[in-house]
């Protein structure tokens, strides 16, 4: 409710609780997604590869300051013990965020109006101190506008709106999903976070044999991209494998009533190539003669 930017990086290991320590998974989806109270969605983003860590919190900082909303990045243990090149880069190259802090009222009779929000939903920041721009904050529900303390059922329906409105819009800001390979056919292999490496790896082994499957890969995971639902549904089946026991294919079936075929593990380790390539293989060679 308080409305601040805030990046929380999720390195997940295998859980619950302590679990095993060195060991890897992505069970903490539906955790970042949906396990708040209340209706409080927020953004989740991941990354797909130890250089791609360096991307994604960028893109985390830039949606937090953007959108006025905390941003979880999830990473997961083989990403963090992995490694690859990667040449560091010019510091005067990277984005520059340019955070706009008020520093005078808002509104025509001289107050402050903390949660008069921008074109995308988001309210002002005012730095905490910054004289005749007072207002409060916490965990309880604010006065749409005015920002006071506001117990009225009716103003509390609206927040909780703008508030999922103001994440659904940060899709409008995000890359498309894009294909590796055939825009339509017979399977599309969906991943997100560190099964980037092996998917990829495995779809162009199968491409290699003339086999009917594309790739596309998840970095944006809350809101996901607008075109999401369009590459979903031009593929007969969409394979998803995960270190969990099934938790984006849940999401996806919920979000576009997509068909899945779930590959799940939770063995603390990462995807060999040679599993999934299998379990592709085993899918094509049973839909053979089918319409």
């Amino acid at each position: 409710m308080a409305e601040l930017p805030m990046v929380l990086i999720d390195v997940q290991r295998a859980g619950p609780s302590t679990g095993l320590p060195t060991k890897t998974e992505q069970a903490d989806l539906h955790q970042a997604i949906w396990g708040r109270s209340g209706e409080t969605p927020l953004c989740v983003l991941a990354a797909a590869t130890p250089v791609d860590c360096f991307a994604m919190t960028l893109e985390a900082f830039r949606i937090a300051v953007e959108f006025m909303t905390p941003v979880i990045l999830l990473s997961d243990a083989y990403l963090a013990n992995g490694a690859e090149p990667w040449a560091i880069p010019d510091p005067a190259s990277l984005p520059k965020f340019d955070v706009k802090h008020p520093t005078k009222p808002n509104s025509d009779d001289g107050r402050f109006l903390p949660y008069k929000r921008r074109a995308n939903l988001a309210r002002e920041w005012a730095i905490p101190g910054t004289p005749g721009l007072e207002h409060r904050v916490g965990g309880i529900e604010k006065r749409d506008v005015s920002g006071e303390v506001c117990y009225e059922s009716e103003n509390h329906d609206l927040m909780c709106r703008l508030r999922r409105e103001k994440i659904e819009n940060i899709a409008e800001t995000i890359p498309p999903l894009k294909v590796i390979g055939d825009e339509s056919g017979e399977l599309l292999v969906l991943s997100w976070g560190s099964t980037y490496g092996p998917i990829i790896s495995a779809v162009e082994q199968c491409r290699a044999q003339g086999r009917s499957v594309s790739s596309a890969h998840l970095r944006y995971l809350n809101p996901m991209p607008k075109n999401t639902g369009e590459v979903l549904i031009r593929y007969k089946r969409v394979l998803i494998p995960e270190m969990n026991l099934g938790q984006l294919a849940a999401h996806i079936r919920a979000a576009f009533l997509c068909e899945t075929i779930s590959l799940t593990r939770v063995l603390g380790r990462p995807f060999f190539i040679g599993e999934i390539r299998a379990k592709i293989e085993e899918f094509l060679d049973s839909c053979k003669g089918k319409p």
